[in-house]
């Protein structure tokens, strides 16, 4: 697991501005008020393990708040399940309050404004974060909603199994190879999706069947490839060992077909990466590349068909509406 970010390494007057970009990238972006900022310290450790992400955190007193206003600037369109290892944290999100302790789980989602707070005088809180796409969890969104910042325990029965995975990734400092590290995120959401289940008290829709396990193995493939220009059916079949008929059904059983979900995916990427100020020094050529899109007329033409408007100027819309982020202070929604 790779530290990116620890204030020991910076002067105090640094320290905020430094965490809320290094949060920006590696999580959400969010507004943040230091309750002790003469003191204030944290440390984050993030890792990539397929289509999922593994974050390790600690930190002094805050107030995090993500606004609608941020969300509309950029949204990764994600749920997080934090797993509160130290210190005592608030959570609110969807009208909804949690107070969370040592061995407590609870899951929010970047798409609603939440309020996040570790209180002064209680000293560093530490926890560790599964972060994940949205569209990957095989549970109904409608009623995953219900869950929100809803208390979970992470002290026994599957949450403590669960618990018990996050604490041994985030303690884990070895190097995983590429497939290792996909291998392990599969499981964690495993995981993640089986606490969720137990919570929704039997309103579960049925288990999956093995097409729709494959469907999500596909997709988190797909997820993990999208920046590579070869990625297309036949490539995805081969690395699946199926034939490209059997994948394309697999797609239409979902409503979808295999190229117009890998372009949706890199248009959505393409469209979060433009809106983020912290890239606003890569080219929208690069943007476009990095994500699998070569041709600069290939991308404006995809572009402007999805979203209505060109690159350029979408950047421009959202430019102009993130001058004023960036600072420590909380700001309404």
């Amino acid at each position: 697991m790779e530290t990116v970010f620890d204030t020991a390494h910076l002067p105090g007057p640094d320290r905020a501005e430094a965490w809320i970009e290094t949060t920006a990238l590696a999580l959400v972006r969010t507004d943040f008020v230091l309750l002790d900022p003469d003191t204030f310290g944290a440390r984050l450790n993030a890792a990539a393990l397929g289509a999922v992400q593994v974050t390790e955190m600690s930190y002094g007193p805050l107030h995090s708040r993500r606004t609608r206003r941020l969300i509309r600037q950029s949204d990764p369109e994600q749920y997080q399940v934090a797993y509160i290892r130290r210190g005592y944290q608030g959570i609110e999100q969807v009208r909804r309050q949690a107070l969370l302790g040592p061995g407590e789980l609870v899951l929010y989602d970047s798409s609603h404004p939440f309020d996040a707070t570790v209180g002064s005088g209680q000293g560093v809180a530490r926890s560790v974060l599964l972060q994940f796409p949205k569209k990957l969890l095989p549970l109904p969104e409608a009623k995953v909603a219900g869950l929100l910042a809803e208390t979970m325990s992470g002290t026994h029965g599957v949450g403590r199994l669960f618990a018990q995975f996050l604490s041994t990734l985030a303690d884990d400092h070895m190097t995983y190879t590429e497939r290792d590290a996909a291998r392990v995120g599969n499981t964690a959401l495993d995981l993640a999706t089986a606490v969720l289940a137990h919570h929704l008290d039997g309103e579960l829709a049925p288990s999956l069947s093995a097409p729709g396990v494959l469907f999500l193995r596909i997709t988190s493939h797909i997820e993990q490839q999208l920046h590579a220009p070869d990625l297309e059916p036949a490539t995805i079949a081969a690395a699946h060992g199926i034939s490209l008929r059997y994948l394309h059904r697999i797609f239409q059983q979902n409503g979808a077909s295999v190229s117009a979900y890998i372009k949706r995916r890199r248009l959505e990427q393409c469209r979060r990466d433009l809106a983020d100020p912290a890239l606003s020094h890569l080219t929208v050529h690069s943007i476009a590349s990095r994500w699998g899109f070569p041709r600069p007329a290939d991308f404006t033409r995809a572009f402007r068909g999805a979203v209505g408007v060109p690159p350029t100027h979408y950047r421009a819309r959202y430019a102009s509406a993130c001058a004023p982020s960036g600072r420590s202070n909380a700001r309404t929604p």
